[in-house]
């Protein structure tokens, strides 16, 4: 009889192991932030908060946005998070949280010490127009620069956008405030700073991107967000991993964004 308490409990527990499902995160190919590692402990807080066990399996994806969002939409992996767009929301599951409460469109200016006093004398977009920005070539961000007039350079290398700065071929590189402190300590260069004077914003939100093959994943961690949120644990992460006193200090230059999707 015990014999066979103990090979039922084994089956159960080999039912519920195989019952596991397995997602397939997309991971850029480049060093990790604070803005990666704050996403991947929301990923793992929503869905313990949703009680939806899985095991995580990462993809190593091309660091092309666009590139990211067709594997997703082909199925090639389960999840991956990106700035949102009209276009981007037609090829998978956008999970309609912000990931980052809006922060994302919250754009510190990288600039070259020696331009800080070109920047100094922008009060507005009339000024920031006769600058040059770069931004990548497949962002949403690119788009939005040059809806609102600016001058913007399509980069297809990410590291390139930093040299460009450095070497003044380029002026500006709009940064979001959760990534820029990141990226500046990573750069280790003493010639490129965040200008404190200024940032730009705009309506913008940052989700959680599912394969439409994997709607209950979509689902769940919609789920485990809003309680994240209801709990005040999403409130305490965001706290945790970023520090925003620049937005109380800095002046904002707000910007129009055309592709802004409300619902």
């Amino acid at each position: 009889m015990v014999k066979r308490v103990i090979y039922l409990i084994l089956v159960l527990l080999g039912v519920a192991a195989e019952a596991r499902p397995t997602i397939y995160v997309a991971k850029e190919m480049r060093p990790l932030y604070d803005r990666d590692l704050f996403l991947y402990e929301l990923l793992d807080l929503s869905l313990k908060a949703a009680e939806y066990p899985v095991d995580i399996q990462h993809v190593k994806v091309h660091p092309h946005q666009q590139r990211t969002l067709l594997a997703l939409s082909k199925g090639e992996v389960d999840l991956h998070w990106s700035m949102s767009s009209p276009a981007r929301e037609k090829l998978a599951i956008a999970v309609k949280f912000p990931l980052f409460n809006g922060l994302i469109g919250k754009r510190a200016l990288l600039v070259h010490r020696a331009q800080l006093g070109r920047f100094e004398a922008v009060e507005g977009k009339a000024e920031l127009a006769k600058l040059v920005a770069v931004q990548g070539h497949d962002w949403p961000d690119t788009k939005i620069l040059a809806a609102n007039g600016l001058k913007v350079r399509p980069i297809v290398n990410y590291q390139a956008m930093f040299d460009l700065v450095l070497t003044q071929k380029a002026d500006y590189f709009p940064r979001s405030v959760i990534e820029v402190d990141s990226e500046l300590a990573a750069q280790s260069a003493a010639d490129l700073v965040k200008f404190p004077g200024i940032y730009l914003s705009y309506p913008a939100h940052f989700y959680f991107f599912v394969s439409k093959q994997k709607p209950q994943l979509a689902e769940k961690l919609s789920l485990g967000l809003l309680r994240l949120k209801e709990s005040g644990q999403y409130q305490q992460l965001l706290a945790r991993y970023f520090e925003l006193s620049f937005l109380t200090t800095a002046k904002p230059i707000y910007l129009d964004n055309p592709f802004f999707l409300t619902e």
